[in-house]
């Protein structure tokens, strides 16, 4: 969805992204749509899992500790962001695991084994 967004509301991200200092807007905006549509469809479909959760991990990464940065904020930013950084750790705790272990059974990647 998130992807999905960003294309819809282009200017709108593109802008953010520019206010938290990213370079090169444009190029980072078309990698973060593509990794998160790519990453996102195959953990969902459980195709190419792992490959998926590793480009979800190799973007949430940098994409927390760019735009979530509380400790650089006051209350009440600061408590939004916190919520923000703590659930996206969670996610790439889920990642990790779908990284190390694939998708399991219902999935594409383990009907190709039968």
């Amino acid at each position: 969805m998130s992807g999905i967004m960003k294309i819809g509301d282009w200017s709108v991200t593109a802008g953010y992204m520019s206010a938290k200092g990213m370079p090169v807007v444009p190029f980072f905006l078309i990698m973060a749509i593509i990794f998160e549509l790519l990453g996102g469809l195959s953990v969902l479909l459980g195709y190419k899992a792992k490959f998926g959760a590793w480009l979800l991990i190799i973007f949430l990464i940098p994409t927390t500790l760019i735009f979530h940065n509380f400790w650089g904020l006051e209350d009440p930013d600061r408590q939004v962001q916190v919520i923000m950084f703590m659930k996206n750790l969670a996610i790439l705790g889920g990642l990790f695991i779908i990284a190390a272990l694939g998708a399991g059974k219902p999935s594409f990647d383990e009907k190709g084994k039968s």
